[in-house]
């Protein structure tokens, strides 16, 4: 007769696969609003930019803005913050900032962010 050799993980290796997926399924939790925020935010930059080809001063774009990103629900950029450069033949609208996940104990992800209007 021939023996079959048994294949598979020990505890010990069940329990270092799941530490390991834990971790990842942390970081990806506490990761996800902060790139729905980026994308929500370039998606109003896109819509100003297009307002202010078509005649809307600063003012009301910064405005504007201030009234989309409550609607969507964006605590990270004010329209204070916007950069605007109309110089060009399109309106670039830029902003800069920074947001801190924390994700375990005092470790802390930074991610520094940069949307603009200008890539498509």
């Amino acid at each position: 007769m021939r023996m079959k050799t048994q294949s598979g993980l020990s505890l010990l290796g069940v329990l270092v696969v799941g530490a390991l997926a834990s971790f990842v399924l942390i970081i990806g939790f506490r990761t996800v609003p902060v790139f729905t925020e980026y994308m929500a935010v370039k998606r109003i930059m896109n819509v100003l930019a297009d307002e202010s080809d078509k005649g809307a001063t600063l003012v009301e774009v910064r405005r504007s803005f201030d009234t989309r990103r409550q609607i969507d629900d964006v605590s990270s950029v004010t329209g204070a913050d916007l950069i605007i450069n109309k110089t060009g033949p399109r309106t670039v609208i830029e902003a800069r900032y920074e947001r801190t996940v924390p994700l375990v104990a005092n470790v802390s992800l930074l991610f520094d962010l940069n949307p603009s209007s200008a890539e498509q």
